[in-house]
């Protein structure tokens, strides 16, 4: 029996990360949102500024002009995915790279899904931009991310460095 305790514990730990970034999340999106019409611009750095952007489609706005469907359908999907990280989480609490990871990335997924339910779009507002990127992107800027998007690509990476960890140990 103490070892399921032990195993829920560790359960609701990896679940407070991923409430603690959806909360990050949707705070920094609220403050935009208040203090930002659409396209509103602030310069911050010389390659940074806070923006407005709504994004109806997925990463890069892929599907963005999709005529609507698309939201209903990067909802669901999003949602799978987080019963899938779920799952994982649970059969797995001790792996603290693995679940740290899914952690991150199912409170990116849960932060997003909440702008797709309550906007119709995801709040957008971190614009990094420099000249080399100029030939990949329109005047040098990356497409602009919020702390979600941030937090999912964290977790991509954790995800990797623990497979090659995983890998490299089973040599």
């Amino acid at each position: 029996m103490p070892r399921a305790r032990a195993s829920g514990a560790s359960l609701a730990l990896w679940l407070a990360l991923a409430a603690l970034v959806v909360v990050a999340d949707q705070i920094s999106k609220t403050l935009i949102l208040a203090r930002y019409q659409l396209g509103d611009s602030t310069t911050v750095t010389s390659f940074f500024n806070l923006v407005r952007a709504h994004n109806t489609g997925a990463a890069f706005s892929f599907l963005a002009g999709a005529g609507g469907w698309q939201r209903w359908f990067f909802v669901a999907l999003a949602l799978a995915a987080c019963v899938f990280i779920v799952w994982l989480l649970r059969a797995h609490p001790g792996q603290k790279l693995f679940a740290f990871s899914l952690s991150m990335i199912l409170g990116g997924a849960v932060g997003n899904v909440v702008d797709r339910l309550q906007h119709g779009y995801v709040v957008d507002f971190l614009d990094f931009h420099w000249a080399f990127l100029s030939p990949l992107f329109y005047r040098g800027h990356f497409p602009a991310f919020n702390l979600a998007d941030a937090a999912i690509t964290a977790g991509a990476v954790g995800l990797i460095l623990d497979e090659l960890r995983r890998v490299r140990r089973g040599s």
